[in-house]
């Protein structure tokens, strides 16, 4: 089955999965987008991995390429990512051209990998004395859980063994050279985390449990002070404290989300309760103190960090697109083990404002860091040396069907509100269900059950929308409270034909920050819906956005305009220009004077026009905000 994750037999799953091939997604905002995947992003990607050598460097380990080495020593990663990618876009059914060129990138990695399973084209030929000798800085699990991941994928999606066969030979090799000290072995794990979770996923594909025990080493062994965190420090590489001692996710963004995602893997199989409650306690920690209002995780460029609590600049932001989806893959996991609403919620929320400002609409220029402000001169890129992100946005899109639905004993659960159809196994019969909605630009869902039988429908009603939701089947209210940020259960003997409609009201909301954020004081941010917007400076010719004042309790317009940023809704309201410099004379300090404001009263009165964040820098450079003064 193509799950993007198989928690199908986990003990300690509450929810059981879907597989990416049983959600078809359409509609006017994710139908376009996949078929972007497919027919421009991955292409692309693919002619960069050749162009800028990442393939070259797997031809070079066999003599079939004569240059030197290009690149970072992780760029092998970035040849597994697009696998993987290329992979689930192939669920619904095969597009040749991705295929052929699989199969291309597959036959290098056969032939570059060493007669002990060994695989690393950094290493290979020049260093292949230094294998396993900087496991701090030089990421070789860390590309190995790549490789792993793309293989269970191309193994789900197609059946081939071919590259699984790769990966297992990798995996059997870290089996046999790291574990215990007890047992003859070297006690060491990486300074990235991502082989943790790829092994644990290779133990569900192929039931061979020693890759569990394998992965569940590495994560207990971590915490111990093994990587001698040098310049970084130890929180660095999160091996400060033992997994079940720690308080807070700290150092890098990135990896500290694939540790969480690894570790609750863990859990899901060991069925561990305990070490959920923990994972549980660092996710409130990490949502309340250390995540942007756009869901966005990593506060400093140094470090690529988490920063300290309430630590959360704006123009500074580093909140790169690959922690957004990191932030994903952990509420992923963390909804089959709760069943918690929020985590959807954080799920949905991450896609829409933290991993889609990633990717632009053309589907070839990405951003690797979202900052919340910017002077104009921040810009997506085709590509970069450091291209995780890339390819990491493209698994993600390709794998999106498979995040829709989960099911459980008798029961379906509808996570995600995206216009399409499914057929989900449900005991021992095929549910077919259809949603139709215009998502996330209005709030109406109708959800068509195409299967008789008696069963629950779980639908979740987003923690956003905090009054005025309400549930219907075939016209008539089956609910006479509907919880926000919950999933409203309707359980009934279901004929084919019956619809339930979900009604969301999407008010524009204002939202502040806490006070410890110093750098939005005064300010507020603009919300609809599951979007978060912000104010460009080209649409507000000859003002500066700094200057622009909301009142709060002014109506905002909700408006789709068809023909901005590939039709998106719009917010339209007025604004004070209040001119921040011309009560100051020029001065950069003053003393304080009673009665004088900060800033001129009064000022012009102005529309103010709003964009979805996701689509900001998608019109020519322009500076933005999302934290805008408050009137």
């Amino acid at each position: 089955m193509t799950f993007v994750v198989d928690f199908s037999r986990s003990r300690g799953a509450v929810l059981r999965p879907v597989a990416v091939a049983a959600v078809t997604l359409a509609g006017r905002f994710w139908g376009p987008r996949l078929q972007r995947n497919v027919a421009v992003t991955l292409p692309t990607q693919y002619d960069l991995l050749e162009s800028t050598g990442r393939l070259n460097n797997f031809r070079r380990v066999t003599g079939r390429y004569d240059g030197p080495y290009a690149g970072i020593f992780f760029n092998d990663s970035d040849v597994y990512k697009w696998i993987e990618a290329a992979s689930w876009a192939q669920a619904a059914g095969p597009v040749p051209a991705l295929q052929e060129r699989i199969d291309a990138a597959i036959a290098l990695i056969e032939a570059a990998q060493g007669d002990d399973g060994y695989i690393n084209t950094w290493f290979s030929l020049e260093r292949r004395h230094e294998r396993w000798s900087n496991l701090r800085d030089l990421h070789e699990m860390y590309c190995g859980g790549h490789l792993i991941q793309a293989a269970v994928a191309h193994h789900r999606v197609t059946g081939s063994t071919r590259l699984l066969t790769v990966a297992r030979r990798f995996a059997d090799l870290l089996c046999e050279v790291f574990g215990p000290a007890g047992e003859g072995k070297r006690v060491m794990v990486d300074g990235h985390e991502e082989i943790e979770m790829a092994l644990i996923e290779l133990a569900r594909e192929t039931g061979e449990p020693r890759y569990l025990k394998q992965a569940e080493f590495f994560i207990h062994a971590r915490g111990h002070g093994l990587l001698h965190g040098g310049r970084m420090g130890l929180d660095y590489f999160q091996d400060d404290v033992p997994i079940r001692a720690m308080t807070c996710l700290c150092g890098h963004a990135v990896r500290a989300l694939y540790m969480a995602c690894g570790i609750t893997d863990l859990a899901l199989e060991r069925e561990d309760a305990a070490l959920l409650d923990r994972l549980g306690s660092l996710w409130t920690q990490l949502t309340r103190r250390r995540m942007y209002i756009s869901g966005g995780m990593g506060a400093r460029y140094e470090g690529e960090a988490l920063g300290k609590d309430f630590e959360l600049p704006n123009a500074r932001a580093y909140t790169e697109t690959c922690a957004a989806i990191g932030s994903m893959m952990w509420n992923h996991r963390m909804l089959a083990a709760t069943g918690d609403a929020r985590h959807a919620d954080l799920l949905e929320w991450s896609l829409y404002n933290g991993m889609l400002p990633g990717w632009g609409l053309d589907g070839r220029h990405y951003f690797y860091v979202n900052p919340l402000e910017d002077d104009g001169t921040h810009h997506r890129q085709a590509w970069y040396d450091v291209a995780c992100c890339p390819p990491n946005v493209a698994r993600t899109v390709a794998g999106l069907p498979g995040c829709v639905y989960s099911t459980s004993a008798e029961a379906i659960w509808v996570h995600l509100f995206i216009e399409g159809t499914a057929r989900i196994p449900l005991g021992e019969r095929t549910v077919q269900l259809a949603q139709r909605t215009q998502y996330p630009w209005d709030g109406s869902v109708a959800i068509e059950v195409g299967t008789a039988g008696s069963f629950t429908l779980h639908v979740r009603v987003p923690g956003w929308c905090d009054g005025g939701a309400s549930l219907a089947v075939n016209g008539r209210a089956v609910l006479q409270a509907v919880e926000a940020g919950a999933y409203a259960a309707i359980s009934r003997d279901w004929q084919a034909g019956d619809v339930v409609q979900l009604t969301l009201p999407m008010p524009v909301q204002c939202w502040q920050s806490h006070p410890r954020v110093h750098e939005n004081a005064g300010r507020i941010a603009l919300t609809r819906g599951p979007l978060l917007y912000c104010v460009e400076a080209l649409d507000h010719p000859g003002a500066d956005i700094e200057d622009l004042s909301i009142d709060t309790q002014a109506a905002f317009e909700s408006r789709f305009e068809p023909d901005t940023l590939g039709g998106v809704v719009t917010l339209r309201g007025t604004a004070r220009i209040v001119p921040r410099d011309a009560a100051w004379d020029d001065a950069l300090y003053r003393r304080v004077q009673p009665g004088k404001p900060d800033v001129p009263p009064g000022g012009d009165t102005v529309e103010v026009v709003a964009i979805p964040y996701f689509a900001w820098q998608n019109r020519g450079a322009s500076p933005m905000a999302v934290w805008l003064p408050r009137a």
